[in-house]
């Protein structure tokens, strides 16, 4: 068995945490697997909140259903999908890919205009929920991860999120949370999940040659 499988046999959603704080450097690692995770067209059309301090994970915990792991966990990272893909953020793309690149913005002008008649072209509801795809291809990558750092992640959609996006000001920023993750390290005896086998189902139920 390799040590990525190893590792993700390892992970589970862990229901309780014991507070202990995540290193700065695994932290760091778990973010930058989250900022290379591929995305549509590269945009990247969402956002990442980290969020360390009590008094706000405090108010989470009250519009989340009172899930420990919120308050026992070491980070709470919130994924948040832009809520409009405009002009403005296609343009600063365009000279971010410049600059990256070294280029000039002229030549990616057919670039520019495959986006913009693909999605800048489609409603403001059809772009936010496509921006939370990516976002959730992010997660993806966080919980994976986590798991080869050996630090617990839970992903969670049991969440006000109307009341989220107030307690973060994420209107303000043009955002929407879509998706938490709590990280830190599980508790061995509060847990009672600690033990239990991973359920899945069997290798030839669930994937389908073609």
């Amino acid at each position: 068995m390799s040590e990525l499988i190893e590792k993700l046999n390892w992970r589970y959603a862990a229901k309780r945490m014991t507070g202990e704080v995540v290193p700065q450097d695994k932290l760091d690692n778990i973010l930058e697997a989250i900022k290379l995770a591929p995305s549509s067209a590269g945009m990247q059309p969402y956002n990442v909140l980290v969020i360390d301090k009590k008094e706000v994970k405090e108010k989470i915990h009250k519009i989340a259903n009172n899930q420990p792991q919120i308050l026992e966990s070491s980070h709470l990272l919130v994924f948040a999908a832009w809520e409009k893909v405009t002009v403005e953020s296609l343009d600063k793309y365009m000279n971010l890919i410049a600059t990256t690149r070294g280029v000039t913005v002229d030549s990616l002008s057919a670039f520019h205009t495959s986006i913009s008649g693909g999605i800048l072209s489609r409603s403001e509801e059809v772009n936010f929920q496509w921006a939370a795809r990516q976002a959730y291809i992010g997660l993806g990558h966080a919980l994976v991860a986590a798991a080869t750092e050996q630090i617990d992640a839970t992903p969670m959609e049991g969440f006000n999120a109307a009341a989220l996006d107030e307690i973060l000001g994420l209107k303000e920023k043009g955002l929407k949370s879509v998706v938490i993750m709590t990280l830190g390290y599980r508790d061995n005896e509060k847990d009672p999940y600690v033990k239990a086998k991973k359920v899945r189902r069997p290798h030839e139920e669930f994937f389908i040659n073609v």
